[in-house]
């Protein structure tokens, strides 16, 4: 059986069909918008926005994250022994665009303070969990980090920051 190539990718016209369905799937899949801290060896701290946030059960409490083994976090990643998991809401939005940009500039600004452990939590974020990484699962060039939920706190209430078609959002009206 034959699988119907998708459309083109409009920046690529070569790229694969597969790569093409995929690319195309996702940007439809709004997602939640998380950012991720921890300390890197030296102490300087850490942090990155997620989309792939998940729970992944509640008794123990887990939740996991994928990340690139390329990306600039993952070196303290790879040896940290907690994080901190970060909701954010619609009016986290500049923060998600600092954790997204370039790795010098992430922690420069009021936008967190030392937590637990030394951990960096940001601020006025709708909630936030401390937990310690049990288990780090690599996939070809990727990671699934898993996380063991210790504690954490409550923030303002907000609504969701979402990502979907390459932009920040928010929820629309229920149906």
């Amino acid at each position: 059986m034959t699988v119907p190539a998708s459309p083109p990718l409009a920046t690529d016209l070569n790229a694969p069909d597969d790569l093409a369905a995929f690319k195309h799937a996702f940007r439809r899949h709004a997602a939640g918008v998380a950012a991720i801290t921890t300390l890197a060896p030296d102490g300087s701290p850490v942090g990155f926005t997620a989309t792939s946030l998940a729970s992944l059960s509640a008794v123990p409490p887990l939740a996991t994250f994928n990340m690139a083994r390329s990306a600039s976090s993952w070196s303290a990643l790879a040896v940290a022994d907690r994080v901190v998991i970060h909701m954010l809401g619609a009016h986290n939005r500049a923060v998600a665009e600092k954790l997204a940009g370039p790795h010098a500039d992430r922690f420069v600004g009021d936008h967190w303070q030392p937590g637990p452990y030394g951990l960096p939590v940001l601020t006025g974020v709708t909630s936030w969990m401390i937990g310690r990484i049990v288990e780090r699962v690599s996939v070809h060039n990727n990671a699934v980090v898993v996380v063991q939920i210790e504690g954490g706190g409550m923030g303002p209430d907000d609504d969701a920051l979402l990502y979907h078609e390459r932009t920040y959002r928010v929820p629309g009206a229920a149906v």
